[in-house]
């Protein structure tokens, strides 16, 4: 619960500084005040960030919920139901039914939780508090002009924690950029009970963001013995002619298909299962940045298009780190003079890229996997100074 000094601290922030850098950016005064009326500091949003599932649930339990037999069972229902209208946003965007609707559901659970917080007091206690605070001051101020320029009434701004909005969960810039009207009445409505606007959207980001039709997102493979772990990484790509070349092949043990340049990703390191990314999986993490979210992405859309699950190979017996935990990581790390580019308690690919230099000078298997004897590893080598530091 929020203390009266919390509120007031935060009313005043938003008067003192939050409303005049909203006014430098041409927003204007009446909007301001009609968007702002009411606004309230929302501890309960920081606490969800702070615990997002794709970045502190392990893989295989992130998997298990993304890609859960009653989504799946969900999507293929709705795929029935709206077979004619995704078949139409595929002619007009080139983006498959299956991933349309496989980030539907795992957005809002095809559109049943499209969240219930008003954005303008998610995104202005994300901006006043949170972390990436000018990320949230930028959506924001597109909340704003979607107000201004749309004549959508803040009451109806509402969503997740975070500010995304409608079936698709877009931030307030995104529904500026990629919200179109597919069924033509005039308004690119995303977030009321008809989907029909809010699923082309989803179709014309993932065009705009140089989707390619009839290329999968990649599939899981298997790695030779003896397999060169420094060559893993979203941020290494080879054409699949060469992959072939080092050994890979498909988890069944067949060649592997060409679909041009790809990736080995290994989300839960050298003991659990490899995947070769494509080009369309890169595309999906700009939806959302999170490799983890795109995996599951990806093997949902396979589950609704008739796959069957993916079996899994995961190190369960492992403990999840905590977000203090990775932060502690990337400080250490940095400090052992392998640079994480920041101490957010996030795994990334620029932590991604130090824990493997780091493995490699300690003779380590470097395939980038954050672990319990990876933080203790560190701590032996550069002491326990690390342990309690402020993230930012």
């Amino acid at each position: 619960m929020t203390s009266d000094l919390e509120q007031d601290a935060f009313l005043a922030w938003v008067d003192r500084v939050l409303i005049p850098r909203l006014l430098d950016r041409q927003v204007r005064s009446r909007v301001i005040d009609i968007a702002l009326a009411g606004v309230s500091y929302r501890p309960d949003v920081l606490e969800r960030q702070a615990s997002q599932k794709e970045f502190v649930f392990p893989i295989w339990d992130y998997l298990e919920i993304a890609v859960s037999e009653e989504r799946v069972r969900n999507g293929r229902q709705e795929l029935r139901r709206h077979r004619a209208l995704l078949n139409r946003i595929e002619a007009a965007f080139g983006v498959e039914p299956e991933v349309v609707a496989a980030i539907w559901g795992l957005e809002t659970g095809y559109g049943v939780v499209k969240g219930n917080i008003p954005v303008f007091s998610a995104l202005a206690t994300l901006a006043y508090r949170g972390r990436r605070a000018a990320f949230f001051e930028d959506e924001l101020v597109s909340a704003l002009r979607i107000i201004q320029t749309k004549g959508c009434a803040p009451s109806a701004l509402v969503g997740s924690w975070a500010g995304a909005i409608g079936h698709g969960q877009f931030m307030p810039s995104s529904v500026l950029e990629f919200a179109v009207d597919f069924d033509g009445d005039g308004l690119a409505n995303i977030c009321g009970p008809d989907p029909t606007d809010a699923l082309a959207s989803i179709a014309h980001y993932l065009k705009k963001h140089e989707w390619k039709t009839g290329q999968p997102w990649g599939l899981e493979v298997r790695l030779p013995e003896g397999f060169d772990y420094t060559l893993a990484g979203t941020d290494q790509t080879r054409p699949a002619v060469e992959w072939a070349e080092l050994g890979v092949v498909t988890a069944s043990g067949g060649g592997l298909p060409d679909y041009g340049s790809g990736s080995i990703l290994l989300p839960a390191g050298v003991q659990g299962s490899a995947f070769l990314v494509l080009r369309n999986f890169h595309v999906i993490t700009r939806y959302n940045k999170s490799e983890v979210y795109a995996l599951a992405i990806g093997c949902l859309s396979d589950r609704l298009a008739g796959a069957k699950p993916v079996p899994g190979r995961w190190p369960t017996e492992d403990r999840l780190l905590t977000n203090d935990d990775v932060a502690e990581v990337q400080y250490l790390l940095t400090k052992a003079g392998y640079d994480t580019h920041g101490v957010d308690g996030l795994r990334g690919p620029n932590t991604t890229r130090a824990i493997r230099a780091f493995q490699q000078a300690q003779g380590l298997v470097p395939d980038g996997y954050m672990h319990v004897e990876l933080l203790e590893r560190l701590r032996r080598l550069i002491g326990r100074e690390g342990e309690k530091i402020v993230r930012g």
